[in-house]
């Protein structure tokens, strides 16, 4: 592990804050989900900073594109790419089999990969349901046991898993998805107490809206429009990622990355459950003919 360069995000960041720009990095990191969105996102953040990189996303021809241009912009680093479904019990298996054990195991593991659905349960593609459940919920969990007892064994590492804001909430028409991120966030928390002994942090990151493709694989027809005051919480995959990786380096159990979102999440935890259900009841919604 080694020091954060002078000039890199990451340090500008920590010396803007006036905090000691002593933050470790890891050896080698792997970021599912890494071929778009956060996941990219976390990738290139992380390139400066790494010795070895393992992408991991079911799209692996965006992976390689990936891979050659973080080599360019990166001298000195490795990196392997894997494309790999993990919703696919053997896949996971196989991409546990081979890098577990071998000197591209992992000392940071970003579970990044989801994705959602939006729309009444009843009405769902169960098909599509039962993918989001196992790659937001048993990807997740398989992933961090079959990686973590090598951190143990070398004495180091981390695990950053990406919630959602809608872990906090019953949401109408993303009750699967809500439901899944509330797994990873209390997951998540119970794992970061079992771990201390070993000074393993976990952290989950909880962002609210973000600009990536994911609205659009989620949406269905009759996903309601983007309104002004939607817009107002979205916060850029740059300062989500950001704030996570610094939230790692804290050892903070959760990061809600965005003023405005660490704000909504402060009011969130404290507003009486009734309340909460009432505004919940009263969202936009798509009505079940739209989204048949």
């Amino acid at each position: 592990m080694r020091r954060y360069p002078q000039g890199s995000p990451l340090r500008n960041r920590f010396d803007n804050t006036r905090q000691v720009a002593s933050a470790l990095l890891y050896d080698c990191s792997l970021i599912t989900g890494a071929s778009s969105g956060l996941g990219e996102e976390f990738s290139c953040q992380l390139a400066p900073h790494c010795r070895r990189l393992v992408l991991v996303a079911r799209r692996e021809n965006k992976l390689e594109l990936l891979r050659k241009r973080l080599l360019a912009e990166n001298e000195g680093l490795e990196v392997a790419i894997y494309g790999v479904d993990l919703t696919c019990p053997d896949a996971r298996e196989g991409l546990l089999g081979e890098v577990a054990n071998s000197d591209w195991s992992p000392s940071l593991l970003v579970n990044n990969a989801g994705m959602g659905d939006y729309g009444e349960f009843t009405t769902g593609n169960w098909e599509k349901l039962e993918q989001m459940l196992s790659l937001n919920i048993t990807a997740v969990t398989h992933l961090a046991h079959g990686f973590l007892p090598g951190m143990i064994r070398s004495g180091h590492g981390a695990v950053l898993n990406v919630s959602s804001l809608a872990s906090l909430l019953p949401i109408p028409d993303f009750a699967v998805y809500a439901a899944s991120k509330a797994y990873v966030t209390s997951f998540s928390e119970a794992l970061r107490l079992e771990l201390q002994a070993h000074d393993i942090p976990v952290v989950a990151v909880c962002p609210g809206p973000v600009h990536t493709g994911f609205g659009g694989i989620a949406g269905r027809e009759g996903s309601p429009e983007e309104t002004p005051m939607r817009e107002w919480f979205f916060v850029s995959k740059e300062e989500v990622v950001l704030e996570a990786l610094l939230a790692v380096q804290r050892e903070q159990p959760r990061s809600y990355p965005g003023l405005q979102i660490s704000l909504l999440a402060a009011v969130l935890a404290f507003m009486p459950p009734s309340v909460l259900r009432y505004f919940m009841r009263n969202r936009p919604r798509a009505t079940s003919e739209e989204c048949r």
